[in-house]
């Protein structure tokens, strides 16, 4: 069995999240979704639970930092082209995401994201194959 990735974000209002996810083609497990969380399905091993505030915070003793004031964490997701980056972020933009900063352009790399509606930062990164080494982990 590979390994499976569940990243867990707090968000404020469950419904505008899953609208916001939901117009950049994000689909929903409705097997792990209630009123308190829902799983944002991001590929076939990636999952992105959004979690409300109050449900979050029965799994931590820590407080819950305010995204929009502070970093907690950048999700980098990769893109298929430069294209879908700029389709991707462009379409945050006009389902209400904020722009946080201008995109980035290492030739062989281009990258560029968005703060969802709670402040998390999201990236969308594409890289040129050919600039790729393959190489191993030792």
């Amino acid at each position: 069995m590979s390994t499976k990735i569940f990243v867990n974000l707090p968000v404020k209002n469950l419904n505008r999240s899953v609208e916001f996810f939901t117009k950049l083609g994000y689909r929903f497990n409705r097997q792990f979704t209630d009123e308190k969380a829902t799983c944002m399905i991001v590929g076939e091993d990636i999952c992105v639970m959004l979690v409300t505030e109050p449900f979050f915070k029965t799994f931590t003793p820590k407080s819950i930092v305010d995204a929009t004031s502070t970093t907690e964490v950048l999700v980098a997701l990769s893109a298929e082209s430069r294209d879908d980056v700029n389709r991707i972020v462009q379409t945050a933009f006009s389902a209400g995401a904020r722009r946080y900063k201008e995109p980035t352009d290492h030739g062989f790399m281009y990258g560029w994201g968005f703060e969802d509606p709670d402040g998390h930062i999201w990236e969308y990164i594409w890289m040129d194959p050919a600039s790729i080494q393959s190489g191993s982990a030792e």
